[in-house]
């Protein structure tokens, strides 16, 4: 199948009602549900980067604000970021097709650089275009992801964790939840894998995780 043939339906993120799930335990995990890039592999490994030990040290996490643009100059990603809550199947909404170009982040959960685990979220597509997150895939451990807050600052995370999630194996635990604990955190989200035509939609997520690492605080000139 052709990528114009992949890439012509939905492409809605596939988290379905698992992330109701996790709404009722999103803060109460604790030590029960971390998850560490060394252990079991629940998904398709998307990329593969630097050893976890020549990665930066986690920074201590920031005061709550909430997000305004994300980059990944890596891969060349520069957007605005747009507030979204869930739609009717419990999934969180991405920004619509006709706003392509922006982000969308989950404001019921954790503001990014604060401890917790932010959620973004993207389309891969449109009907004719390629969308906010098409090189997302092409991440990989060790690379930068930089927001843009309210308050001015720059909360700088270092990518750990890049994979595909197939539909059948789509955990909502290990995709939203921290990877260690009282650390701020946050997860990119698209649609990956193929194009299902009679379902019209995606096959697989792609997530990226990462962790705080760097900060730029806000310039007050004057």
């Amino acid at each position: 199948m052709s990528d114009t043939d992949r890439r012509t339906g939905s492409g809605r993120l596939l988290t379905g009602v698992a992330f109701a799930a996790l709404l009722l335990g999103l803060w109460g995990w604790g030590h029960d549900a971390v998850v560490g890039t060394s252990g079991p592999m629940t998904g398709d490994i998307a990329a593969v980067g630097r050893p976890v030990a020549e990665r930066p040290v986690a920074r201590d996490p920031l005061e709550p604000a909430e997000p305004r643009r994300v980059d990944v100059p890596s891969v060349g990603i520069e957007a605005p970021v747009v507030s979204r809550g869930l739609d009717v199947t419990g999934a969180v909404e991405p920004p619509p097709y006709e706003e392509s170009g922006t982000v969308g982040w989950y404001d019921r959960g954790a503001r990014p650089g604060a401890t917790g685990t932010a959620l973004f979220v993207g389309h891969v597509d449109t009907r004719t275009d390629p969308a906010v997150f098409y090189d997302l895939s092409a991440a990989r451990p060790g690379e930068k992801v930089r927001v843009t807050r309210s308050d001015g600052s720059v909360a700088e995370f270092t990518i750990d964790d890049v994979r595909v999630y197939s539909r059948e194996r789509f955990d909502a635990r290990k995709v939203y939840g921290p990877h260690e604990p009282d650390r701020a955190e946050l997860r990119l989200i698209t649609c990956g894998g193929t194009f299902d035509r009679e379902n019209r939609t995606y096959t697989a997520n792609v997530v990226v995780s990462a962790y705080l690492t760097d900060v730029e605080e806000a310039r007050h000139d004057g």
